[in-house]
């Protein structure tokens, strides 16, 4: 019965497509695909940056910026996303987002959720 399958569908040399995993950001619980993401996992009690997405175990994805490390954190999303106990320390993951984005963190420098002007 021609017509019920398109042409392209049966063509032999074409080669399907492939589509990026997507995963939701854990900070700002935005979803994104995931060559845009970092993966967190926990090593030995510690929240650990696996940006080569190779580490074994339950991961958590987030974006490489602080705004999203810090809403994170403000919503202690990591132990609820990662199914773990207590709190986590996100040293090692702030570490490497600062390194990876060659910024200079200095108090004050990740910004609130207010906006309200202090003045």
């Amino acid at each position: 019965m021609p017509g019920l399958h398109s042409a392209a569908a049966h063509d032999p040399g074409r080669q399907p497509a492939r589509r990026t995993p997507v995963r939701t950001c854990i900070g700002c619980r935005t979803r994104s695909e995931a060559d845009g993401l970092l993966r967190v996992v926990v090593v030995h009690g510690a929240l650990t940056p696996d940006p080569r997405r190779r580490l074994p175990g339950r991961g958590a994805w987030l974006h490489p910026a602080l705004e999203c490390l810090h809403r994170a954190e403000r919503r202690s999303a990591f132990p609820r996303a990662l199914r773990v106990p207590g709190k986590l320390d996100v040293a090692a993951v702030r570490e490497h987002l600062i390194v990876a984005n060659g910024i200079r963190e200095t108090p004050g420098s990740v910004t609130d959720e207010s906006k309200v002007d202090p003045s």
